[in-house]
């Protein structure tokens, strides 16, 4: 009995259970007897009509029952919406557009330094000379002029008859070596031992201008050191006979690499052409992939301008001994043109792919080759200033690693041996060539100057070039430190890079000093020794404030 009244209780509640779900969901019958489909279309104003547990029913049919045409036409017809990252494309957009502004951007300051080396390059031929003639004169006109003053010559005037010392000396002893047994000798070695030599001769021409001109500045200093000061040097001979061995050493490098290349030029089947160019694209492998940062970008890209300016000398070394061969048949200048049109173009290419990748993978600009191209006119501009801490030329040696000397006396001997001078027209010739020179190292410092400016003034860097300069005392019976020798005149641009701040070494920003131009040769300065209360750097070694209002 007990059994029969719990079956019935159960048989009614299921019941009761069957009728509350067929009233929430009438339409499932229908849907299983065919009679109507289920459609999105449903009528709303049943107040039990549930869409959203409708399309989880029918998602769960579809999963239970996949199908190859359910899975290619949901691969058909799915989509995507890159706009839900939108920040992420347009960083790949903005890359994609700096990679193809690098290429204009970065041949912009390679014609700027190009033309600052031709500058540099260009004055120990015209105006060193001419510089060196009116010290020489000075010094003879001073028994008949008299002797005021503490010294003989002027700083400058020191360096400029140091210089054309050491071209004579260098000169002179190139004279014993020979060029053409040095070619032969090349000529007998293999192709690898070749390629191996031009590797070892691009190193240590790096090495060689690195610290040659440390031992040219070491040199200069020495020699023009006030004499009140205690002196912790060797010597200027010393130095003078360093700097000599210096020059010497580094033009037989250059006499060799020259040699190296001509003889790639004139092999047979220029496999030794072809495998030295692809060394510079071993370039790209060995700096594309590190890290860099703006400013090691910066002598990256000052070292590329000295190699691709050192590169063209070499090219004419070698056209110059091939054209002395062939008795200087022009013909044979268009057999030559194919190899130095490839020489040139691959330097090009390397650059360029170098620095497209370096600025992608490092996330820099390409607006900062235009702040690497001011902060070079700003060297230019700081240096034709009064109270100037260096020559130009020295200032374009130190920030690309140029030095002009070695290479001027190795162009100067292959010149003189490749042409000959006899007669007074041959001799009349040469002096028109040089007018030539002069004219067009007067045009172009001209033009550079002007074009710096323009640049100077586009980085707002104007105000930097007549900042007063600081006056704090340095500690006493200390050298200066290095935050007091960052005083010479470093320019903004590299300010930037290295995100410290430096302070030019220019003259008070005074209305006078304002107003004069960047052009005005230094005057004679009667402060050369200052006091120990005031800047004991050379470069920084100005008048008082108060004397330079008055």
């Amino acid at each position: 009995m007990a059994d029969l009244l719990g079956t019935e209780l159960s048989e009614e509640k299921e019941a009761e259970i069957e009728l509350k779900r067929r009233q929430k969901r009438p339409w499932d019958e229908l849907h299983k007897s065919a009679k109507i489909g289920l459609t999105a279309e449903l009528p709303e104003t049943l107040g039990f009509y549930d869409i959203s547990a409708v399309r989880r029913e029918q998602q769960q049919e579809q999963s239970a029952d996949p199908s190859l045409s359910r899975f290619i036409a949901a691969e058909l017809t799915r989509g995507y919406f890159l706009e839900h990252n939108e920040a992420k494309y347009t960083e790949r957009r903005e890359r994609v557009y700096t990679c193809m502004r690098i290429p204009k951007e970065l041949e912009k300051l390679m014609i700027f330094g190009f033309f600052l080396c031709v500058d540099a390059f260009l004055y120990v031929f015209t105006l060193l000379p001419l510089r060196v003639l009116l010290a020489v004169l000075r010094l003879l006109t001073l028994p008949c002029c008299g002797f005021s003053g503490s010294r003989l010559l002027q700083p400058a005037q020191v360096c400029d008859v140091l210089k054309g010392l050491i071209l004579v000396l260098c000169f002179s002893m190139m004279h014993y070596v020979d060029y053409s047994m040095m070619y032969h000798l090349i000529r007998g070695q293999s192709v690898i031992k070749l390629y191996l030599i031009y590797n070892m001769l691009e190193v240590a021409d790096r090495l060689f201008s690195s610290f040659g001109q440390d031992i040219l500045d070491a040199l200069y200093w020495t020699a023009t050191e006030p004499k009140e000061r205690k002196r912790d040097s060797i010597g200027v001979i010393p130095h003078f006979i360093m700097a000599v061995f210096y020059v010497f050493l580094h033009a037989i490098l250059i006499m060799v690499q020259a040699s190296t290349l001509n003889v790639a030029f004139n092999s047979h089947n220029k496999s030794l052409l072809t495998i030295m160019m692809s060394n510079n694209f071993v370039e790209i492998k060995g700096s594309v992939f590190k890290k860099f940062e703006k400013n090691n970008l910066f002598q990256m890209s000052n070292s590329d301008i000295k190699e691709r300016f050192t590169s063209y000398v070499l090219l004419l070394i070698v056209c110059l001994r091939n054209m002395e061969q062939f008795a200087w048949n022009p013909d044979h200048l268009w057999v030559l043109f194919p190899d130095v049109l490839m020489v040139v173009l691959s330097e090009v290419a390397v650059d360029i792919i170098k620095h497209a990748f370096i600025t992608k993978f490092n996330d820099i600009t390409a607006d900062v080759y235009s702040e690497y191209r001011a902060s070079l006119a700003f060297d230019l501009v700081s240096s034709r200033q009064k109270n100037a801490c260096t020559d130009y030329s020295d200032s374009v040696a130190r920030r690309m690693g140029f030095i002009p000397l070695p290479l001027a006396v190795l162009l100067i001997r292959v010149v003189m041996s490749s042409v000959k001078v006899q007669g007074a027209l041959s001799y009349t010739c040469v002096f028109l060539f040089y007018l030539g020179l002069v004219s067009l190292k007067v045009l172009n410092s001209i033009v550079l100057l002007g074009k710096s400016c323009v640049y100077v003034k586009r980085a707002n860097m104007e105000d930097k070039l007549f900042e007063r300069p600081s006056t704090a005392p340095p500690s006493s019976g200390k050298p200066p430190s290095k935050t007091e020798q960052e005083r010479c005149p470093t320019p903004p641009g590299e300010s930037k890079v290295d995100k410290t701040s430096a302070k030019p070494c220019s003259p008070p920003s005074s209305s006078s000093s304002s107003s004069s131009s960047v052009t005005t040769q230094p005057i004679p300065r009667t402060d050369l020794f200052p006091s120990p209360s005031h800047c004991r750097l050379p470069c920084c070694s100005s008048k008082p404030s108060s004397n330079s209002s008055t």
